[in-house]
Order: C-alpha cells, then structure tokens, then sequence
C-alpha cells in the first residue's frame, strides 16, 4: 500500500493561500492522484490540495451519497452561482480533527471544473454535495472553514481544538 501524504493542521499559513487556476498538466494530474488517495484513507467528504501541503487548484469532493463517498477530483473548481436558503450544517476540516461547527451555505450550488483530461464540465448539486463541494472550493481560495461563522464562535472553536492538544 502506498503512504498518502499527511495532513497539514490548522494555524499552517497555507490553509489562507489562494490557488491560482492553471492549466491540467502532470503536476496538477499527480496532485489529484495524491488527493484522492488521502481522501479515500482518510474517508472524508472532501479535501483540498492544501490539505496535504500543497497549494494547488484541486479538490477531491463526494458527490453521491455521503455513506458511499463517490468521488470526483475536480481541477480548477469554481463556484459558478449559489442558490435556495442559507442552511446551517455541521463542517470540520482534517487540518482541524475533533472541531464542527455550523456554518451556513446555500442549498444549491452550481460548479465548473476541468477533468483530468483539460474538458471543462459543469456540475449542479444540492444538499450535502452542495455543502461539500462549496466548503472545499472555498478551501482551493484560501477560505478555512471558521471564516464563515463569527468571530466569537472561531475563537470557541480554536480553544476547544488547543485544548485537544493539536495546536
């Protein structure tokens, strides 16, 4: 079996770093390789370059149902539009184990990315691949996750991830 490549963890400067959209080349196509080896070991709903250190426009996001995690690597992602009511659900990050908080995001999203072959695609989703696929785009823009809630619930957030002795 192969090593994933580990998990960078929260404060690491690279978890504010914007990816800038590029070209899918082999770089990019061994990035998402490595990614989604990550993702699969880890079993999380999805993960971001960065996550694993390296800060490049690609995302690994579950796209069926949440107990069989359908994967998609996606280069270049973009949120196109949002749609329906801002919903609060759970997030967390594996740069940030043992922490969830609510954070609102729009129930429908509709994305653009390119395949690995450089074919640009588009992608409607709702419901929890909505979330997912907003969360992690946001991530590939250098937006953790505790941006989105206030100020008073990251500062409650860090100090219960300091006290799990991560930090």
């Amino acid at each position: 079996m192969t090593k994933t490549d580990p998990f960078i963890f929260y404060p690491d400067l690279r978890l504010n770093d914007s990816a800038s959209a590029r070209p899918v080349d082999a770089d990019l196509l061994d990035t998402g390789r490595r990614l989604l080896a990550a993702a699969e070991e880890a079993r999380a709903y999805g993960l971001a370059a960065v996550h694993i250190g390296i800060v490049a426009p690609v995302a690994v996001v579950s796209l069926g149902d949440p107990s069989t995690r359908d994967y998609r690597v996606l280069y270049n992602p973009r949120i196109l539009s949002t749609e329906g009511p801002q919903e609060a659900g759970p997030e967390g990050s594996v740069s940030m184990p043992g922490i969830e908080v609510d954070v609102l995001r729009a129930h429908s999203a509709v994305i653009a990315f390119d395949e690995e072959t450089g074919q640009g695609r588009e992608l409607a989703l709702s419901g929890f691949a909505a979330r997912v696929a907003q969360h992690e785009i946001d991530q590939v823009n250098g937006v953790f996750f505790l941006a989105k809630i206030s100020r008073l619930k990251r500062v409650a957030a860090i100090r219960r991830f300091a006290k799990l002795g991560r930090r």
